[in-house]
């Protein structure tokens, strides 16, 4: 093998290197065409955790949908889009549930879907985005900004490319309307305001 031969192959490998550990793609580099990435559900996780009397109860929605679409080179044309099918919730108990899915809460049956969509992605970091949009949650809608990680890239089962994306923040439920509260003998009431929201996403890469 020649020296121009084995340089180039060398050069090759090392920019395979790099693109694996850091969990870029090759191939997103600046000026390069975005990738967009479908929501895997089985996957993915919308959960949610809010403080109930002294302690605090967790539940999740089963039931989301979404499009990422990412230029690495210009995050400012990246965009999202997600949506939650609010029946889905899922506490783990079936009296709570429908108590959720009831008017003094989601109201499920007037609507229907929780929807983001975004307006601005600005990078903050190596890995690390702040995504601007529209929650709208019970017909409120409000400008929220996600601070969302990316994961990286890796290569699924049957060879499709996955990406990973979480983000977590938190909010008081009475922005959207969601007001139902109950007081205590002692004072205090039995739910707090405050809702810790957390997403993880695994997506699947679409082909070009």
């Amino acid at each position: 093998m020649s020296k121009s031969i084995a340089h180039s192959a060398l050069s090759r490998s090392l920019v395979l290197l790099t693109a694996l550990t850091t969990g870029v793609s090759a191939l997103a580099a600046p000026g390069s065409a975005a990738s967009v990435y479908k929501i895997d559900k089985v996957h993915s996780e919308a959960s949610f955790r809010i403080r109930h009397l002294v302690t605090k109860v967790r539940g999740r929605f089963e039931d989301l949908a979404g499009t990422i679409t990412m230029d690495m080179g210009k995050p400012a044309n990246s965009s999202v889009t997600f949506t939650i099918q609010a029946i889905s919730v899922n506490t783990f108990n079936d009296e709570r549930d429908t108590h959720l899915r009831s008017a003094d809460f989601f109201n499920v049956e007037k609507f229907k879907e929780i929807t983001f969509t975004s307006s601005h992605v600005a990078k903050t970091g190596d890995d690390t985005y702040d995504v601007t949009g529209t929650l709208t949650m019970r017909g409120v809608a409000r400008e929220i900004t996600l601070p969302v990680v990316f994961l990286g890239e890796v290569n699924g089962m049957q060879g499709e490319v996955r990406a990973g994306f979480t983000t977590e923040t938190q909010l008081d439920r009475k922005d959207f309307g969601i007001n139902w509260n109950a007081g205590l003998d002692r004072g205090g009431f039995v739910l707090g305001d405050d809702v810790l929201i957390e997403i993880n996403l695994e997506t699947v890469k679409q082909q070009p």
